[in-house]
């Protein structure tokens, strides 16, 4: 799409001169309109400049990162703290992404697995909250003792670890300026790419890129650290939007994914209800996307993940925004009707269920400090927009601001839906109208997160691409430079009809997999196309296992080793390419990252808690947790014989995983929803209403229940493949 800029560079550049004689403080009101930290206001470009200064004409950089995301913090701060003169360019006016942009209930995988400039952050955020003046709305005791296990950390283990990954998006901004201030990096605010002609190139390197506002910055070596990969695209490296088909790398993941009707088979896709000659409703598309594994350029969905507060003083009620159109709710309104006892109640990690028994509607309240959320998508038809982020990787600035804008309307308009429209029970509107915006968040943006949710964008198409099988453990790097260990994740791609009238989904995927090392030669380019670029958002790997690796907690690993490689190539006087890895693996181990699937020795922080003895009670529950260990059907026992036990609970999304793991050993399957037949059909469990909404990311299964069908699976299995 060819970029239209808001108004001529000839203005730009006055404007800029301009804001340059404004004080400070006049600078800092100055109105500016995000996007995905992108989008500038229409009448001013406003360049704000924090940390070391940065003279207007930066030439003399050894690396320069483009990008405040949580990976560009970490990549300018390893280079900076390496010795290189690092600027870091963020086009909006805040750093550290999505994990000061609302994400604060970190999607951690294996918290053993999270080193270096990663877990730095983590600890840095843990010490800002062991000050009382952290604690305005809630004791920090109060908070320890609440806080349940998520993904193995509870209270205790946190502070074991002194790492904290549940955080207030303020707090988090603040930890990602310290360490860019303290670091020496030179951060410029307010200053995007030139999507026409911002990139210069002699041969296969960059030589300098210029910015919309004429402004131009020159480096040895640069590192695109953007969620959308912009400087990546308009340098001419080779990438890819979309799903490719699993037979592109030999993936059972990947491609076109769609599911069966349920749990929504009684829902109308119709605008009347049963009447197809009244058109479909918002967003369902009018025909299947196209045969299951091939490939297209649909993406996952995006939203905002809203920070809400039920405390009196510190909470905006929700506004009813002006563009507000009930159709946009009716597929969750009748979702809804289909519903029995629509009651809030409790729910573990969250204030509350909207549903009720653990479940969720249209967002969930899952708890961060100081009685805050961190507010996801909490049901099919949620804040999720499917289908509306396909064109966002390739669309010019006023492309993605409209989208952003779309996203901001629909999310609002959701939230007010949940707590006034009368298609939803009267319980529902009193317990979401106790809630509203948090006033002491993004308070330069009416409380609202700056930071769009781009769950996936381009991706590089570099040397070698992480797939599935890296996942999986059935190909291991040996050029790895951090470990992911989240789950192959996807959230909703389409809706749509079949030619019967009946309403389908791509819900996407929450596939189990293990702690995997990530290839350096994921990071760059082909060495034909630029060789003094590191790319660590937009990295070279499938949409299956981009599922895993988009975690922030691995941006923030993938941008530490862009950062250190970055500075290796300045000091060796060589391209990213010619980086030599064990000296690569060596300053990184240096610094705490963590690069091979052990708990690092001599690391206290890092050292995962001893597994407690197994009583005589539970030496069954044991036996059978070796039986999955040895047919790899789980990495180890330890999450398991703590929560698959009577009075405990396991976590939806681990049980997700089980699940798929188990019906794997008897038919290929592609994920949870087709996982539950085959366990039906061998008898594990009888229904599925129990399940499906609960073995999903967030939800919450008994570990009693749990228990049972571990031993069910492991006497159904084949005699030899018991001990």
């Amino acid at each position: 799409m060819t970029s239209k800029p808001f108004f001529s560079q000839t203005v730009k550049k006055r404007s800029a001169r301009r804001l340059g004689s404004l004080s400070p403080e006049s600078q800092r009101i100055l109105p500016m309109f995000t996007a995905s930290r992108l989008l500038l206001p229409f009448a001013v470009v406003c360049v704000l400049i924090r940390g070391t200064n940065c003279p207007a004409g930066t030439s003399d950089l050894d690396v320069l990162v483009y990008g405040g995301t949580s990976a560009g913090v970490t990549a300018a701060v390893a280079a900076a703290r390496m010795g290189r003169s690092v600027a870091l360019v963020e086009p909006g006016r805040h750093l550290g992404g999505l994990s000061s942009g609302g994400l604060g209930m970190t999607d951690v995988g294996a918290v053993h697995t999270i080193g270096g400039l990663s877990r730095e952050f983590y600890q840095r955020v843990y010490q800002r909250y062991t000050e009382p003046a952290a604690w305005p709305y809630q004791r920090r005791k109060e908070f320890v003792a609440w806080l349940p296990k998520i993904w193995g950390v509870d209270g205790p283990r946190m502070e074991e670890l002194q790492a904290q990954f549940l955080f207030e998006p303020h707090l988090a901004e603040r930890v990602f300026d310290d360490m860019a201030r303290e670091a020496g990096v030179r951060v410029v605010f307010g200053e995007r790419l030139d999507l026409t002609s911002g990139v210069h190139k002699n041969g296969a390197r960059i030589t300098s890129i210029v910015m919309e506002s004429g402004r131009e910055f020159a480096a040895k070596v640069f590192v695109d650290a953007t969620y959308e990969g912009d400087l990546m695209a308009k340098a001419g490296v080779s990438y890819i939007v979309g799903r490719e088909p699993n037979s592109r790398y030999g993936e059972t993941l990947n491609g076109i994914f769609p599911f069966p009707p349920a749990p929504f088979p009684k829902i109308s896709p119709f605008v009347v209800a049963g009447d197809p000659t009244s058109g479909l409703l918002p967003r369902i598309e009018p025909k299947p996307p196209g045969t299951k594994g091939d490939g297209d350029q649909r993406v996952q969905a995006y939203n905002f993940r809203v920070c809400l507060t039920d405390v009196p003083e510190n909470r905006v009620p929700f506004v009813k925004p002006a563009s507000y159109t009930p159709l946009d709710y009716e597929a969750l309104a009748r979702l809804i009707a289909t519903m029995k006892n629509v009651v809030p109640g409790p729910r573990k990690h969250a204030a509350v269920g909207l549903r009720g028994n653990g479940g969720d509607l249209g967002v969930n309240f899952e708890l961060v400090p100081n009685r805050k959320t961190d507010s996801n998508s909490g049901s099919e038809f949620g804040s999720d927009l499917t289908g509306r982020s396909y064109g966002w990787a390739d669309a010019d600035y006023a492309g993605r601001e409209k989208l952003w804008q779309e996203h901001k309307n629909y999310t609002m308009g959701l939230l007010w839906f949940l707590a006034h429209d009368p298609r939803v029970p009267e319980p529902v509107h009193a317990e979401a109208q106790r809630w509203g915006l948090a006033k002491d968040e993004f308070t330069d943006n009416e409380n609202w997160p700056w930071q769009i949710y781009v769950r996936e964008a381009r991706r590089m198409i570099g040397e070698e691409v992480v797939t599935e099988h890296d996942a999986k453990g059935e190909r291991l790097a040996e050029d790895g430079i951090c470990i992911a260990s989240y789950p192959l994740d996807s959230h909703g791609v389409t809706l749509y009809v079949d030619e019967h009238g009946q309403l389908w989904r791509e819900r996407g995927f929450f596939s189990g997999g293990k702690p995997f090392p990530v290839s350096y030669k994921a990071l760059r380019p082909r060495a034909t196309e630029c060789e003094n670029l590191l790319v660590p958002c937009c990295l070279s790997a499938s949409h299956a296992a981009y599922g895993s690796v988009r975690m922030e907690p691995v941006f923030m690993m993938l941008g530490h080793a862009a950062g250190a490689a970055a500075s290796l190539a300045v000091e060796r006087q060589v391209s990213v390419q010619e980086v030599p890895y064990p000296l690569l693996r060596e300053r990184l181990l240096a610094q705490k990252q963590i690069l091979d699937y052990a708990p690092p020795k001599g690391f206290a922080s890092d050292a995962t808690a001893a597994p407690k003895p197994v009583a005589p009670s539970d030496e069954r529950l044991e036996q059978n947790l070796q039986v999955l260990v040895e047919r790899k059907i789980i990495p180890d026992a330890e999450y398991w014989r703590g929560h698959a036990v009577k009075g405990k609970s396991c976590e939806g999304g681990q049980v997700a995983g089980l699940f798929v793991a188990m019906a794997g050993q008897f038919k290929a399957v592609s994920g949870v929803d087709e996982a539950i037949p085959v366990l039906i059909e061998k008898g594990l469990f009888h229904s599925r209403d129990y399940w499906v909404p609960r073995a999903v990311g967030g939800g919450n299964c008994s570990g009693d229940l749990v228990g049972g069908i571990i031993e069910k699976f492991v006497a159904a299995l084949p005699a030899k493949a018991q001990p």
